[in-house]
This record gives structure tokens, sequence and C-alpha cells, in this order.
């Protein structure tokens, strides 16, 4: 496989309907990113341009992760925290193309969120995953700590509970105060 290239994605008709077709399929899969099969096309579509336009403002960071013209896998870096938490961010939305998977984008776009981050100034890193099907393993490799798991948290794209497991992870200068 070439080589995967990470980029901040913008709000281009074009980038809004690959990430679109991109969350379509991670749901239609099983993937538990907060949205029900079958997801309708114009709802996939509303909520990346409501996404891309908190990224023009500042408030997040969609990242995406390209194999050549293809747009493989997305990652978002919630960066706008309450005013007393200023100091983290959130990982939301990691979803990466069923026939890439197992390649490295995700580690990848999990480094480059984390690479932002920093330059941010944030030191702490917090994110959640389903417990079935979930990243848990990769988060782990990636350094960050399981803080407890949430059982029944929210509905699994094809029905039926499933928990969510929470993660976090210091980063940046003040990792030696941890």
């Amino acid at each position: 496989m070439p080589e995967i290239s990470i980029s901040k994605l913008n709000a281009s008709q074009e980038i809004c309907l690959a990430l679109s077709e991109l969350l379509v399929e991670v749901v239609a899969n099983g993937g538990s990113v907060s949205f029900m099969h079958p997801l309708p096309r114009p709802v996939a579509i509303k909520f990346w341009e409501t996404s891309l336009a908190a990224a023009a403002r500042g408030e997040r960071m969609v990242l995406g992760a390209w194999d050549g013209t293809t747009l493989i896998g997305t990652v978002t870096l919630l960066l706008d925290c309450p005013p007393n938490q200023p100091h983290r961010a959130e990982i939301a939305k990691l979803m990466i193309r069923i026939d890439y998977r197992q390649r490295g984008a995700a580690a990848a776009l999990m480094r480059a969120a984390e690479t932002i981050a920093v330059q941010h100034q944030r030191t702490l890193l917090v994110l959640d995953t389903a417990v079935e099907e979930g990243a848990s393993a990769l988060y782990v490799r990636l350094g960050f700590t399981h803080a407890g798991t949430i059982p029944d948290y929210a509905l699994k794209p094809h029905g039926g509970l499933t928990g969510t497991m929470i993660y976090w992870k210091r980063i940046g200068e003040n990792l030696s105060s941890q």
C-alpha cells in the first residue's frame, strides 16, 4: 500500500461528500459513531457541514487520511472546551474505510491529532469508544489509559445497547508531572 498522508480538511463540497460516504459506510458496518443505520446521506452531509464549519471557526480540527486522492479515514480533535478546561482536547469520530483497516491509518491520524493538540498547548487528551467493536487496543498501544467503562451508554447502529470505555492521555510538556 502507498504511504498514507494526513492533512487538515476544509469545508469544500468534495471533502464534505467524501466524509459523508465514509460516515455512511462506517455506520452501515456497525461503527458506533453516534448515528443509527440506515444513515440517510443528507443527514451525514449535514453533520459534516456543521463539523467543518466549526473547524473553520477554530473550534476543532478535522483531519483526513489519504491513499493518493482517496479519503480513507478521518478523526476530529475537539478544541472548544469549557473555560475551566483550556488544557484539554477530545478525540472524536475516528473512522477508517473498511478496506483500509489494520494498515496504519488510524494510528497515523491519532498521532497527527496529538501533535496538533500539543501545538494548541493542550496537555490532556480524552476519548471514548464502544465496548463492542471499538478501538480500545489501538488506544492502549498509543499510550492512553483506561479510566472506566459505562454500561449501556448508547445504542449500536443496528440496535441493542453497548457500553463505552473512557480513555485519557497526558501529552506535551507536562509529561514529567504525571
